[in-house]
């Protein structure tokens, strides 16, 4: 397997499988339910521009800019999106980001899980030696999230960042490194066993 060649990732509490048009419907549908696009800080699309969304991933995911998953409960559920961006593969390294989750799924296991096999694949599959981590300054839930995994904060990025309504603002920059790997997947499945 090659880098950023599309894979499907299964773990006991969820199921990462390349995004399709297929999936428009059910994640319409888990955006729908909490109206999660409202969070301004978020990439999440509104309901009734998921195709259109899913579209330009598998546009730039066709350019080898991104590997867009679709995030399925273990009874086949969308629940959001994430992806692997971009890649350096002299590196090699990747970043993960664009990730939405309906409420059912978030502070869940769901996502411990899919960063733990996101991760996996990049260091163990990939021999990545860096995976990066942004989002939004002050989207403080991600940044939260994001630190209890594991990764380590790098820094704000100042003015890197153009939102949906055309407001500009800062990103914090997270990583984990392939040392650091061991201890953050210990950690990752501790998480999990609780």
């Amino acid at each position: 397997m090659g880098f950023l060649d599309p894979v499907t990732l299964l773990g006991r509490e969820v199921r990462l499988e390349p995004l399709t048009s297929d999936h428009a419907g059910g994640l319409a549908d888990a955006a729908r339910l909490d109206q999660v696009w409202g969070l301004w800080y978020t990439s999440a699309p509104e309901a009734d521009r998921m195709r259109a969304d899913i579209d330009a991933k598998l546009a730039r995911a066709a350019t080898g800019e991104m590997l867009p998953f679709a995030v399925l409960r273990p009874d086949g559920v969308p629940v959001g999106v994430t992806t692997y961006l971009h890649p350096l593969p002299a590196v090699p390294a990747v970043e993960i980001g664009m990730t939405w989750l309906a409420a059912s799924a978030r502070r869940t296991a769901i996502n411990t899980e899919a960063k733990k096999l996101l991760l996996g694949n990049a260091f163990e599959a990939w021999g990545c030696r860096r995976v990066a981590f942004r989002t939004t300054w002050l989207n403080l839930r991600s940044r939260e999230a994001i630190e209890r995994i594991g990764a380590t904060f790098e820094g704000r990025i100042r003015n890197d960042r153009v939102m949906r309504d055309g407001t500009v603002t800062d990103s914090a920059q997270y990583s984990i490194t392939d040392a650091e790997w061991p201890a953050v997947r210990q950690h990752l499945r501790h998480l999990l066993s609780r």
